[in-house]
């Protein structure tokens, strides 16, 4: 599909690389962008960049009821970006409970699902469109610091590939887009390479218009998903050296 001219749809919009997309999406013509978040008074500065296009929705991605009425306020979508997202940076075994990893999965997870299942009978009614999952390289291994969330994105990825598949016959594309490390508020206190979330949002749209089903945005991304076709093994054996608790700030990974 077209980028210039798509009714796009932006959940996260008020975050890191939730404004990038929204940029990239101006700057590639799109007809109008919903753009979404818990609270209307965190989008303001968002909608200010070019009222006529970018149109506010409050939106809570863990809240079916919520998922549904934005879905049908927004009947008109063709482009659906599943931004939002969050990390709490706990391990499984080390973290005092499992609240984390149940808040991680029922935003990374179950708020992907539910936008997706909403949303599904909208981009079929509009000519199959397309839905863009922004996942993390991490979903196809585990990094031990971040280990719930980890897990939450590997069951994003494999959700991912089920709406792919379930929704082919309707001609939705399903993107998956897995950065590495991405410079956002959320990694501040990680090391260096980082991926820019313009780079992010810029990748994902080009693969949309190039029909692309997975990107790896940024150069660590790239490196390593190919060292996980080549060793999967010694990949996860470094990774595991990350643990729960460490200080990562100046650490070489």
């Amino acid at each position: 599909m077209k980028v210039q001219g798509a009714i796009a749809l932006v959940t996260g919009a008020n975050g890191g690389i939730g404004r990038h997309f929204v940029e990239t999406l101006r700057t590639a013509d799109a007809a109008k962008i919903y753009v979404c978040a818990r609270s209307i008074a965190k989008l303001e500065s968002l909608v200010a960049l070019d009222p006529d296009r970018i149109v506010p929705i409050e939106l809570e991605v863990t809240n079916p009821k919520s998922v549904q009425a934005a879905a049908a306020q927004c009947s008109d979508v063709t482009l659906l970006i599943n931004n939002a997202g969050t990390s709490l940076n706990q391990g499984i075994i080390a973290a005092d409970n499992l609240d984390s990893a149940r808040a991680e999965l029922e935003v990374n997870y179950f708020g992907l699902c539910h936008m997706c299942r909403a949303f599904a009978p909208v981009l079929k009614a509009n000519g199959g469109g397309t839905i863009v999952n922004v996942l993390s390289l991490l979903a196809k291994v585990n990094l031990p610091f971040s280990g719930s969330y980890s897990a939450s994105k590997a069951a994003a990825l494999s959700a991912t590939h089920c709406i792919r598949a379930e929704l082919g016959s309707q001609g939705t594309l399903v993107v998956a887009v897995m950065p590495g490390t991405v410079d956002t508020d959320l990694a501040k206190d990680w090391p260096d390479p980082k991926v820019s979330p313009a780079e992010v949002a810029q990748t994902a749209i080009r693969a949309v218009e190039e029909q692309l089903e997975d990107v790896y945005p940024g150069e660590q991304a790239t490196q390593v998903s190919g060292q996980l076709l080549q060793d999967p093994k010694g990949v996860e054996k470094y990774l595991a050296t990350f643990l729960p608790g460490m200080e990562l700030a100046g650490t070489q990974a």
